[in-house]
């Protein structure tokens, strides 16, 4: 019973992956797609069937001598052979247009659900399981579409190609007398039975496929982000030389790789041997089986040959299960992937939604917490039942010590931390940016790196050249155009300076800055905090920080109290 509610789940979750495109404003050119492919499958499978009655007219020449039927014959495969490479290739062809499409079409959906509501941010904190969700994009939907029309359309033409060829079977196989009694179609029983029993053992032997496989993905995955993440971080392992410790986690997930292939490698031998023992066997066998009959004189040369390959056509449709079972082990594990990914990003939203805290705008231009509490994943107290309120133009000064909790408040604050409660009030309708300690600095353009978030067409060249010189990296102005990885070239102080540079274009009502100039000198901090008093006159600043001399920029302090009990904002 419980295999059966597994099943049951599982197709529950691959219709969860597979309908959403079908019953999309953008399906069409994909049902297009899929019935002309569904549409030469068929046609191949009715190619096949005339091949089938090729071969009895094609070796019934040689039994009867017949020169001018031999030739005629000949020329008959050569016009189906055409045809049938004609309709393979253009099978193929339209199959990979709809394999396009339709992961075009899943990967902007994935792509919207991962970024909506900052899921791919929650799902860190929430779903710490959920590995890998680059990959999971990425790859993981690749195989997904691949699989899911290779095999789905190799069933269907195993399904009509079983159907069309069943029938031929059993009209020339004729009868088969075993112990009085008369069996009828023998070869189609035949048929059946050797399928049932290498089906059986197919799955026996191969089944533990699907878990290898879905470890082997996210082996492949972690080791491939163990990469990527020395490539961002080279030079602070540079200056740790860490090297020796990074080429052991290296080797330590690439061995997680390899011992996982040997498992894979082993469980796949054992398959090939039964699988290809099988499919030998499969050659001979009809031969074996209809050989009494010719040379009884019942049936004559071509009949028996149109026999083995009737015979082979219905124990291959038979049999589809059994040649495609790595590939449907490699598509389980993808859809298990995909469901788990797809259900975490649904927790996570909902474990937010369901939290105690109200975010709300209010009637004025001031931003108030009423009886706020801050918390870790874990549970631990991060701020007690705090109420305070910021009005438009006070500039406020955050302190208190590291790991405290204030970046967690600016969070919150900008609503992607999920673990608080109470009432958090902001200006109705004000722009808020928020400045990090480390600014992002997506890949592209050094304009685009400025502009960010606002569309890079919605700055001049002028102006962010301006905003550049302004900031300190005047030397910068020539490489608007160019396209790098930032975050790579610019040292830690060239970054906050492009933040300041950011906020000079983006022009919030309310800036908050966690820390943004810790890695400049005092003196540059001073000129970045004069350059927004001068260029955002109407912004209100609230910084984080640990510099005394940042209080002069500043007309509010507000110190985060750790001593006695559950800390307070005051």
């Amino acid at each position: 019973m419980q295999g059966k509610q597994s099943n049951a789940a599982f197709l529950s979750s691959f219709w969860a992956l597979t309908r959403p495109y079908w019953v999309s404003e953008g399906r069409r050119r994909g049902v297009v797609l899929l019935a002309s492919v569904v549409g030469f499958t068929l046609a191949l499978v009715w190619i096949e069937v005339q091949f089938n009655g090729w071969n009895k007219s094609f070796y019934d020449t040689f039994e009867g001598k017949d020169r001018l039927g031999f030739y005629l014959e000949l020329g008959r495969f050569t016009l189906l052979a055409v045809i049938f490479i004609i309709l393979a290739v253009y099978k193929q062809y339209l199959q990979q247009m709809l394999l396009i499409e339709w992961r075009a079409w899943l990967t902007e959906n994935y792509l919207t659900d991962w970024l909506s509501g900052q899921a791919y941010y929650r799902l860190q904190l929430l779903e710490r399981g959920t590995d890998n969700p680059d990959q999971r994009i990425a790859d993981d939907l690749n195989i997904f579409v691949d699989l899911t029309l290779t095999l789905s359309l190799g069933l269907l033409s195993a399904v009509v190609t079983l159907v069309s060829f069943i029938g031929i079977l059993w009209g020339i196989s004729g009868a088969l007398e075993v112990g009085g009694f008369t069996i009828q179609g023998y070869m189609v029983w035949v048929a059946l039975i050797y399928a049932i029993g290498g089906t059986v053992l197919t799955h026996v032997i191969g089944r533990p496929l699907i878990g290898l496989n879905f470890q082997r993905q996210k082996n492949e995955a972690d080791f491939r982000f163990s990469l990527v993440r020395l490539r961002e971080n080279s030079e602070g392992v540079a200056l740790y030389h860490g090297e020796e410790g990074e080429h052991a986690n290296f080797r330590q997930r690439f061995a997680n790789v390899i011992g996982n292939w040997w498992s894979i490698m082993q469980k796949q031998k054992q398959l090939t041997w039964f699988t290809s023992f099988y499919g030998q066997v499969a050659i001979i066998f009809p031969f074996v089986v209809a050989a009494p009959r010719y040379f009884s004189g019942a049936a004559p040369l071509g009949t028996i040959f149109q026999t083995a390959s009737a015979f082979g056509q219905v124990q291959s449709a038979l049999s589809w299960f059994i040649s495609a079972y790595s590939s449907f082990a490699a598509w389980k594990a993808t859809v298990d992937r995909l469901t788990g990914f797809k259900l975490a990003l649904g927790r996570a939203r909902d474990e937010a939604e369901a939290l105690d805290g109200e975010r709300a705008e209010g009637g004025d231009a001031g931003l108030a917490v009423e009886h706020l509490a801050l918390g870790l994943p874990q549970g631990t107290p991060l701020l007690a039942d705090t109420t305070l309120r910021l009005a438009p133009g006070e500039n406020v000064l955050i302190t208190g010590p590291s790991g405290a909790g204030k970046s967690t408040l600016f969070r919150a604050l900008a609503g992607i931390w999920p673990y608080w409660k109470g009432r958090i009030t902001l200006p109705k309708g004000a722009r808020l940016l928020f400045l990090p300690q480390k600014p992002y600095l997506p890949i592209g353009t050094l304009k685009n790196a400025i502009a960010y978030p606002l569309q890079t067409e919605a700055v001049t060249d002028a102006d962010a050249a301006e905003a550049l010189t302004a900031s300190g990296l005047g030397h910068l102005t020539g490489d608007l155009a160019r396209e790098e990885n930032w975050a790579q070239v610019l040292s830690g102080g060239e970054q906050q300076r492009v933040a300041f540079a950011r906020a000079v274009l983006n022009k919030p009502e309310w800036l908050f800055l966690d820390e943004a100039s810790a890695a400049l000198p005092e003196q540059a901090q001073a000129d970045l905090y004069a350059l927004l008093r001068e260029r955002l006159p109407q912004t209100t600043l609230v910084s984080i920080g640990h510099r005394d001399s940042l209080g002069q920029f500043h007309a509010r302090r507000l110190r985060w109290d750790v001593s006695g009990g559950a800390p307070t904002l005051a």
